[in-house]
């Protein structure tokens, strides 16, 4: 059966963007960027919320752009024909290899690991992620955790009143003092 990941980066802090909505303290070094490129091989499908989503479609058109390094368009070259999954109330149309959900997020889950697809069934954004683990359904955590405080804003793990227990599987410290976490969910 797939697994559901889900992996950003986030603040010491615990925070993946900080309170006035900024992120630049997440630019990834070539190591870290790599890192992410690596991963993005083992998914098989993408579900996005709508502002990850708009985020990230600078993507599909990052191969025209005649500045991009060998990496990022590297990674162009595989997030553009990942297929995606995008759950949103106020989208009525995506573009590229995406298509907007038609159910809830636990029906699209439990269609996507009944197809006999390869790769991980990955999560991004906050908010799609919280409501996957209110539901039980996020097998897997990855963390890419910044050495930086931002204070506030809005949190990788949501506010939950139910515990899980998780297992380290992989750790691994990157030059720049970013350390990358994966924890599997114990069931």
């Amino acid at each position: 059966m797939r697994s559901v990941t889900y992996s950003m980066n986030v603040s010491l802090d615990g925070y993946i963007v900080g309170p006035d909505g900024d992120f630049n303290w997440t630019a990834p070094d070539e190591e870290v960027f790599r890192s992410w490129i690596d991963e993005i091989r083992q998914v098989g499908v993408h579900l996005l919320g709508r502002r990850l989503y708009e985020t990230m479609l600078y993507w599909e058109t990052a191969d025209q752009d005649p500045s991009l390094d060998d990496s990022r368009l590297e990674w162009a070259a595989l997030w553009k024909p990942l297929p995606k999954v995008v759950f949103s109330t106020t989208l009525s149309a995506v573009q590229g290899h995406a298509r907007l959900a038609s159910g809830g997020l636990a029906e699209e889950i439990e269609r996507l690991r009944a197809e006999p697809e390869a790769g991980d069934i990955a999560i991004g954004g906050a908010r799609l992620a919280a409501e996957a683990a209110a539901s039980g359904l996020i097998d897997e955590y990855r963390l890419r955790v910044y050495p930086v405080l931002v204070g506030g804003g809005i949190p990788f793990f949501p506010q939950s009143e139910r515990r899980v227990d998780l297992e380290l599987v992989e750790t691994h410290t990157f030059n720049s003092g970013v350390a990358y976490l994966r924890y599997r969910v114990t069931r």
